[in-house]
């Protein structure tokens, strides 16, 4: 313990790790009184597991109080660094010291999505027949990007961010703590506050943050201290990870829950974070026809326009388009009806034997293409006052289908009433033949 916490050189995130379960703060589905997993590290009954989830949520933390529970041999590897023949050694010296002492081995592997096939191979017979217990610890999505191998062997957790409260009670511990500052800092409720709202649930940032206010204001911080120092929020986000597809989900989700300020919301946290703007719009548009349709068919013409408009002005000002954008199609009646069409003209194509053109349908520009029938037939829907005939459109030897049913939203109840008088007359030719 040094003299001074305040001076010492190890970080202020370092020296608050927690040692114990006791100490452990969030996760309370996970390590809470009474869960699984904290009744098997406390008996140290650990089985193999996967820890997954964003940075500064307690990974690491609770692999290393594992290490300080556990009476098995424990190891930490990082998944990058690790290559196949120190993994055998680990599996062979695991082999015998369970074969000469009795002793499990407890093997911790940092950044496990990044196992390769040869690392994977290396580990898995170990793993299968008990002589290494694996902790993974993963920002990924472990259902994505750890192998399945590994995962069907382990109990996979997934932790979430922190709340602020948790934060708060880190924050407020690491002031008073002699590991931390002893009491020797004071910082004002608010400042404490605001420190934890800009810490995206990570621990380790709040207590990064918190040591660098009291390195630029000294011992006494006040809300302006840290408004100072805060003036910029980085939000997690990585455009090409899992919380760039959660949030793109969140975003179209909204929308189709008729939330444009959710929708809006989401959308910024996008941009913010350095999204590309015409991502955004190239979503907003498919939505426009996937989810909106015919309920509001200007929909799609609203974001096609403001995309156009974007590529005129640019950023920053191109923002308005894109909430534009963003709020009108939040707000439009929701019609999903193009895209049950699809499908099931999709499927219908798939199980047809043969889409034969009728002749009546054929194109006839060639002389003695009439004389085999090519265009016979054919009835102007023109020439009828209603602009609609009696006829077959569907390929040779298949009924007629309704793959397209309106519903009664929005400008869709019209289409849906004109379809069906459109559809009756269609039907004609069906009795006709």
């Amino acid at each position: 313990m040094p003299p001074s916490a305040t001076a010492s050189a190890e970080p202020l995130a370092f020296r608050m790790r927690p040692t114990t379960l006791e100490e452990f703060v969030g996760q309370r589905k996970i390590v809470g009184e009474g869960t699984a997993l904290r009744k098997a590290i406390a008996e140290d009954q650990i089985h193999s597991i996967i820890l997954s989830g964003p940075p500064g949520t307690g990974k690491t933390t609770l692999a290393k109080i594992i290490a300080e529970t556990t009476h098995a041999q424990f190891i930490q590897v990082n998944a990058v660094t690790s290559g196949v023949k120190e993994l055998r050694g680990i599996c062979e010296e695991a082999e015998r010291v369970q074969k000469s002492f009795g002793q499990r081995t407890v093997l911790f592997v940092d950044e496990i999505h990044r196992f390769n096939r040869g690392q994977q191979d290396a580990l898995l017979p170990a793993v299968e027949n008990g002589v290494i217990r694996l902790i993974g610890a993963t920002t990924q999505n472990p259902y994505f990007d750890v192998n399945q191998a590994l995962l069907s062997r382990s109990h996979v957790y997934l932790l979430e961010p922190l709340s602020v409260d948790d934060l708060l009670t880190i924050l407020t511990r690491s002031l008073t703590d002699e590991r931390g500052y002893g009491g020797k800092v004071k910082v004002e409720d608010a400042a404490l506050q605001l420190i934890a709202e800009r810490s995206n649930g990570d621990a380790r940032i709040a207590l990064n943050l918190l040591e660098l206010t009291v390195m630029t204001a000294g011992k006494q911080i006040s809300l302006k201290d840290a408004e100072a120092l805060l003036q910029q929020r980085s939000m997690r986000y990585d455009r090409a990870g899992e919380d760039h597809y959660n949030t793109v989900s969140a975003f179209i989700k909204s929308m189709r829950g008729s939330d444009p300020d959710a929708a809006l919301l989401w959308l910024l946290k996008m941009l913010k974070s350095g999204e590309d703007p015409r991502f955004l719009f190239r979503r907003m548009a498919i939505f426009a026809s996937e989810d909106v349709g015919n309920a509001d068919p200007r929909a799609l013409q609203i974001v096609v326009s403001a995309w156009q408009a974007f590529e005129l002005i640019g950023m920053p000002e191109g923002e308005f388009f894109l909430a534009h954008a963003c709020i009108y199609v939040s707000q439009a009646p929701k019609s999903n009806a193009i895209t049950r069409a699809m499908h099931a003209a999709h499927a219908t194509i798939e199980r047809a034997p043969t889409l034969e053109i009728p002749k009546h349908l054929r194109n006839a520009p060639v002389k003695g293409m009439k004389e085999q029938g090519y265009g016979v037939g054919y009835n102007y829907p023109h020439n009828t006052e209603g602009g609609v005939v009696s006829s077959h459109y569907f390929p040779v030897g298949m009924e007629r289908k309704e793959f397209y049913s309106p519903t009664d939203r929005g400008f869709e109840a019209e289409v849906r009433e004109r379809l069906a008088r459109t559809r009756d007359v269609l039907a004609q030719s069906d009795v006709a033949k």
